[in-house]
């Protein structure tokens, strides 16, 4: 540790003044920094001295005196990491050095200088070295004391200092040495790897180069049979098209004939059974059956829905004639439970509903379930059948019932994503749709 005092002026005024402190400021120094580190953050501590961070204030001292003085004297910024705790506590001896004010002549001159050197305020030198006499004169005032040669102390210190950086200098030449030889090591080590490599892939080289060579060589005698070939199946190719062409042509007039026949087979059956075209659909009588006190109950049905393109539904709903049976409330529940009332998600279904019927003049069924009496007017909208399961009795049932009456062969289509009823419906050969799918149809209205 260092600091200038009057007699430097001499020198160039750019070097820094060289001051020495006595062993009672160095000791006073250590103690004020060990007390003062627990205030710094971890990253600021040298990493010699977080180890003795566990310890009280006074054992730190005594224990790492000599790593802290060779911290404060190495590293400023660890110095002025302690000045910045020092400076954030109302010490009046702190205040005093910071603003420049008068020290007591009852301050410990060993505490004054240790501050100071810690501080670093404007004047730090002078006010070291006074601290400094003002110890020497102490003790030469004592009995028996023997006055230490400043000079002489100076000289020791600056020689101790000067000594570690050279013991630290040789250290890491040392160890740049040591890391040297490994890596040379290391590199004569690839080195004799990568011949070895280069060698082996030398003679893979070879050995490759021959079996292209004889796989060029094949390769050009298969593309000649290949061409061969090619040519032959052209014409194999030419004659197939013609002998299709003309089966295309007898084909389509067996079929017109066939059709032509249907027809007539089928307007002659309808005229000798006297059927007349009828208003009336299989789902009424599944209606009339269950419907007879409307009420509702929330279905919890299933929530897990898939990704589903809506297209899907548009393609089964321009099938011939179709019949869409929904699930209601599984509809509902899964795309506006959270914003709207029960009341409200039906009638906004049924809307819905009615403008993909308009769409495409399928037969569309909704069916709720009605356990409780139903607050406001039962939904309608033009082309969409709504229907309310009876006491008793949950919606499931009813989907699966409207299903099952339908003749073979009608396309039906069954919209839940309750599990059980999509298979279920599967078994009367319908269509089932996840709730998902109507949703986002409805949202390209």
């Amino acid at each position: 540790m260092t600091s200038g005092d009057d007699g430097s002026e001499s020198g160039d005024e750019s070097e820094p003044a060289v001051v020495f402190l006595t062993e009672p400021v160095r000791r006073r120094t250590v103690e004020i920094a060990a007390a003062a580190m627990p205030g710094l953050p971890q990253g600021r501590v040298p990493a010699k001295l977080r180890r003795y961070l566990k310890f009280n204030p006074a054992k730190r001292a005594k224990l790492a005196r000599t790593a802290i003085a060779n911290e404060l004297a190495d590293d400023d910024r660890f110095r002025a990491g302690l000045a910045e705790v020092l400076a954030s506590t109302d010490a009046p001896l702190v205040k005093a050095l910071r603003e420049g004010e008068e020290i007591s002549a009852m301050s410990d001159p060993a505490e004054v200088a240790a501050l100071a050197y810690l501080l670093r305020t404007d004047g730090w030198e002078r006010v070291v070295a006074a601290s400094a006499e003002a110890i020497q004169e102490e003790a030469g005032a004592a009995p028996g004391a023997e006055r230490a040669d400043p000079r002489l102390e100076q000289r020791l210190a600056a020689a101790e200092k000067e000594n570690r950086k050279l013991r630290g200098a040789l250290n890491e030449q040392r160890s740049a040495a040591s890391r040297l030889q490994e890596d040379l090591r290391r590199a004569r080590r690839e080195l004799r790897e990568a011949e070895e490599r280069a060698e082996k892939a030398a003679g893979d080289l070879a050995a490759e180069r021959g079996r292209l060579r004889k796989s060029d060589s094949e390769r050009r005698a298969e593309r000649r049979r290949l061409e061969a070939e090619a040519g032959a199946l052209r014409d194999q190719l030419e004659g197939l098209r013609r002998a299709d062409r003309e089966s295309d042509r007898l084909a389509s007039s067996r079929l017109w004939l066939l059709m032509e026949t249907l027809t007539g087979t089928a307007s002659g059956l309808r005229r000798e059974l006297g059927l007349d075209p009828v208003d009336e659909r299989p789902a009424e009588y599944v209606a009339e059956e269950r419907c007879a006190e409307p009420d509702t109950r929330e279905d919890e049905g299933s929530r897990g829905l898939e990704p589903t393109d809506p297209q899907r539904l548009d393609h089964l709903l321009s099938l011939p004639n179709p019949h869409l049976i929904v699930d209601g409330y599984n509809v509902t529940m899964s795309a506006w439970g959270d914003t709207l009332t029960l009341e409200q998600q039906r009638n906004r279904l049924v809307q819905a509903l009615g403008a993909i019927a308009a769409q495409t003049n399928a037969e569309i069924t909704v069916v709720f379930d009605g356990s409780d009496p139903i607050f406001g007017a039962k939904p309608s909208a033009r082309g969409v059948r709504v229907l309310f399961s009876a006491k008793g009795e949950i919606a499931d049932d009813v989907v699966v019932d409207l299903a099952r009456v339908e003749p073979k062969g009608r396309p039906v289509v069954v919209v839940s994503s309750d599990r059980e009823v999509a298979e279920r419906a599967r078994r009367h050969d319908a269509y089932a749709a996840p709730s998902e799918m109507l949703v986002k149809r409805i949202q390209r209205l």
